[in-house]
């Protein structure tokens, strides 16, 4: 049993006591009265009647008042404090906090609701600000590549223009437009899976397979940097989703294709583990801080604000959110100048 039901149980208790005992003493006071009063007027009924009444209704509201006074402090007070709160919170006042009458562990009912009222005023809070913070990011974002399109377009106007100088605006709008159709989808994606929109098609599938595709997707981007690559991948057969562990190995390989730099090193290892899979990939990119790692899955993060122009912070937040899906985890080592692995331990569903 738990200790608010104990306590409940004791303020029930206690209560129930308080009214039996009130009632018990002003009958026996009534009693005692009674027959002192009916020794006093030898038998005389009438004046016997006319006192008891006025006892019995002096006694009654006495009562009424002390009950009067207990729902007052033990009811209408918290109440009132409570319906105070709630209306602050439906006006979107988040800052409300309500201080409970009890202390902890002796707390009744409507000390676990205040509780419950401040917790929702806290998440609802940190939801405003996720919300602000959200819609900034979002219109920082898109405000940049809408400005170079803008811009470039302009000068794209311009009829003094040498043809290569026309060719590398329209390159530069191409670059801008691409960047904002990339940031469009990956809010539309994210949206949806966090409001479990995008219905998850379970299969049995071959992890290398879908990683080898997702690899040859990179060729030619690797070959421009001159990146060595290193594979090693076992074939392991799991139930899970094509379409999501896509996403979440495309963005991992991309991440590790822009922060490494010409002439650098990637590695894919790709192993079976006891309740699934294990991948990793590894750069000889630029690392990433103590401090960055902290906050590589928030979105909008950008740790690294030399390649801010090649993304937009939704990436990791969004292989994050798939592999909380597809049950798994993901996690990273990196030093600084030296490069990054990040590593997904992805779970076969018949093993969930």
């Amino acid at each position: 049993m738990s200790g608010h039901d104990k306590n409940k149980k004791l303020y029930g208790f206690m209560g129930y006591l308080l009214f039996f005992l009130t009632f018990a003493v002003a009958i026996t006071i009534s009693i005692a009265v009674f027959v002192a009063i009916n020794r006093e007027m030898d038998g005389n009924t009438t004046i016997i009647t006319i006192v008891m009444i006025a006892i019995i209704l002096f006694f009654a509201g006495v009562c009424t008042l002390l009950d009067y006074l207990r729902r007052k402090i033990t009811i209408q007070s918290p109440v009132n404090k409570i319906l105070d709160a709630t209306e602050r919170l439906a006006e979107g006042d988040f800052s409300v906090r309500l201080d409970t009458d009890h202390a902890y562990g002796k707390y009744n009912d409507y000390d676990l609701i205040m509780e419950n009222v401040n917790v929702v005023a806290r998440e609802l809070g940190k939801s405003e600000i996720l919300k602000s913070d959200f819609i900034s990011n979002v219109s920082h974002e898109i405000k940049t590549p809408v400005a170079i399109i803008q811009n470039y377009t302009t000068l794209l106007q311009s009829k003094n223009l040498t043809e290569e100088e026309r060719n590398g605006y329209a390159k530069i709008i191409l670059d801008a437009s691409k960047r904002l159709n990339s940031l469009v989808t990956n809010i539309l994606k994210l949206n949806k899976l966090e409001h479990q929109t995008i219905t998850t098609e379970w299969e049995s599938l071959n992890v290398a397979s879908v990683l080898e595709e997702s690899i040859i997707g990179f060729e030619e981007i690797i070959d421009s940097k001159s990146l060595e690559l290193e594979v090693d991948i076992d074939d392991v057969e799991i139930i899970s989703s094509k379409t999501y562990l896509e996403l979440v190995f495309n963005n991992l390989l991309s991440n590790a294709i822009k922060f490494t730099e010409k002439g650098g090193k990637i590695s894919v290892i790709a192993k079976k583990t006891t309740n699934g899979a294990s991948v990793s990939v590894t750069d000889t990119g630029c690392g990433i801080s103590k401090e960055a790692g902290a906050h590589i899955f928030d979105k909008f993060y950008q740790g690294d604000t030399s390649h801010s122009q090649e993304g937009n912070g939704l990436g990791l937040p969004l292989v994050k959110k798939v592999i909380d899906i597809l049950g798994g985890s993901i996690s990273v080592q990196s030093e600084l100048g030296v490069g990054s692995t990040f590593t997904v331990e992805l779970k076969d569903r018949n093993e969930r």
